[in-house]
């Protein structure tokens, strides 16, 4: 995990603080950053390697912008979902994890809402 802090730094002045986070094979960044009247706001970016057929990759990105009016809401709910899936997940044994094939995967085009 990386974080850095760029208060100062004038051609940077946007960026004040950022934290990067590798899970798997994507990695979230975290970045605070400032308007013009120097309020403060969030993005949130998943970074993913993708691969084409000819072997060259390219990094898909998905960007969320919090501004800090939305900041407790967005917390609170986040922090219920979670909590929801700590309580209701069933874990299965380490060993019958390591024997399932079977994966969920979930794509961004898969929750575009439809029209």
């Amino acid at each position: 995990m990386e974080e850095f802090d760029k208060k100062e730094n004038g051609r940077d002045r946007e960026e004040i603080f950022s934290k990067a986070v590798r899970a798997g094979k994507r990695t979230y960044f975290f970045d605070v950053k400032a308007t013009r009247k120097n309020d403060f706001y969030l993005t949130i970016t998943e970074s993913k390697k993708r691969y084409e057929n000819d072997g060259k990759f390219h990094f898909e990105k998905h960007k969320l912008f919090l501004y800090k009016e939305d900041f407790e809401k967005f917390a609170e709910g986040l922090s219920e979902v979670v909590d929801y899936i700590k309580t209701n997940q069933i874990d299965l044994p380490e060993e019958e994890m390591l024997e399932s094939k079977e994966f969920t995967n979930v794509e961004f085009e898969d929750l575009k809402e439809e029209k």
